[in-house]
This record gives structure tokens, sequence and C-alpha cells, in this order.
């Protein structure tokens, strides 16, 4: 089975996330996927970015890195910081919990990756930073 890879890092500020969007829906595009799937991807990397742009380095300068690999029907991608780190991933899970309140954020973040993408998996340390892993099945046309 043959894969494909891509690989990009971008500043991490709130005018790459619609880079990051057109980039992921650029790489799914071989698998042929649904205008809702590919709406679905968007949205999903987009929070994630936005995620790292906000939690991950509070608005400070850095950088994101984001990988993306098609395997049979699927693809998956990697938003990755080397920012603050989340302290309690559990709770960063919950539905409506923000750790920035003040900025009027909606808490919907990781919701919202879990809902558009068939898995998602986040792996964090304070001090080093934060990987969040999707993956969609594009093949099987849902």
């Amino acid at each position: 089975m043959l894969k494909n890879n891509m690989y990009t890092e971008f500043s991490a500020i709130p005018e790459n996330e619609a880079f990051a969007r057109s980039v992921a829906a650029a790489f799914a595009m071989s698998l042929d996927p649904t205008l809702d799937q590919l709406s679905e991807i968007k949205t999903a990397v987009s929070e994630a970015v936005t995620n790292a742009v906000i939690h991950g380095y509070e608005k400070k300068e850095g950088t994101i890195i984001m990988e993306g690999v098609i395997y049979g029907g699927a693809v998956e991608y990697t938003i990755r910081d080397k920012g603050v780190g989340i302290s309690d991933i559990r709770r960063a899970r919950e539905p409506l919990y923000t750790g920035k309140p003040e900025d009027e954020r909606s808490g919907m973040g990781f919701t919202i990756m879990e809902t558009f993408m068939d898995s998602l998996e986040v792996e964090s340390e304070v001090g080093k930073g934060t990987s969040i892993v999707m993956t969609k099945n594009i093949s099987n046309g849902e």
C-alpha cells in the first residue's frame, strides 16, 4: 500500500489558520472526499491550529508544525506546537471548558475535532508543547 506524506511549518499567527485549512483540504483531495468531509477536515484542522496560536503560544511568537499522511482510504493530520502545554488534557477536552474565558472562547475546540474526525489523540507536556493527531476515513463514503 502506497502512502503519501506532507510536512509544513508556519508561524503561530491567526492569519495562518486559513493557510492550514487550505493545505489540509488540498492534501486530502487525492482521496476524493465529499464536500462535507472536506469541510469537516478544514474545520477540525482550523480548531487545532487556533488552539496552538491562542493556548499553546498564548499569542506570542512560535511555530506550528502540520504533518499529513494518507494511507488506505484515510487521511491523518498531526498539528504540533512547542508552547506551554496542557496540564489536564481530560479537563481541556470537556465540552465548554476553556482556559481563556476572558477571551470569550467557547471551549468547544476539542469537541468539534472529535465530532468531525474519526479519531483524535492529544498528547501534551507542560512547558514542552502539544501534539494533536486526527484521522478521517474517506473511502467509506460517509
